[in-house]
């Protein structure tokens, strides 16, 4: 992982546990973090660890998994995120894939991974679309998707704050 943020306000609905993985194969560029582009580097952490800091917080809203790119760690992710949803916290997930690409890989890690999504911020940070102004997102490209309503859907549903 490349980091992690205690306390942020910027990462999703509430109050949030940012967990910043690192190794991302999109490489977008202007990406607010380029640090955490390569696959070498970074720290590893266990997610028990990872859960038990999380709970200090009763304040927190929930966990938000960032990068990086969090699918390429789906894995340990999912079982992070399932352990969240089991005090009645919710998951917020950026990703550079967007979510049909997502539903189409038949990695079973990343399916658990978005299965235990609750917010997905999805598509690849595109500096000519960039604007400040954007609800938890950097450029208009970029969607805010409801996981459980889009599964029930069958499609991409929007949140809505």
């Amino acid at each position: 992982m490349a980091g992690i943020v205690p306390e942020s306000i910027v990462d999703g609905p509430g109050i949030r546990y940012a967990v910043f993985v690192q190794g991302c194969p999109h490489g977008c560029p202007g990406c607010h973090n380029p640090q955490t582009h390569p696959f070498g580097g970074g720290q590893v952490r266990d997610t028990g660890e990872l859960f038990a800091q999380f709970q200090k917080n009763p304040l927190l809203k929930g966990i938000t998994l960032s990068g990086g790119e969090p699918f390429c760690q789906a894995a340990p992710l999912a079982e992070l995120a399932r352990q969240v949803h089991g005090v009645e916290k919710d998951v917020v997930a950026y990703t550079g894939y967007v979510y049909e690409d997502l539903l189409a890989m038949e990695d079973p890690a990343v399916q658990a991974l978005l299965g235990e999504t609750d917010l997905l911020i999805d598509g690849p940070y595109v500096q000519a679309q960039r604007d400040l102004e954007l609800c938890f997102r950097g450029s208009e490209n970029q969607r805010l998707i409801d996981v459980k309503q889009s599964r029930a859907a069958g499609h991409a549903v929007l949140w809505e704050a």
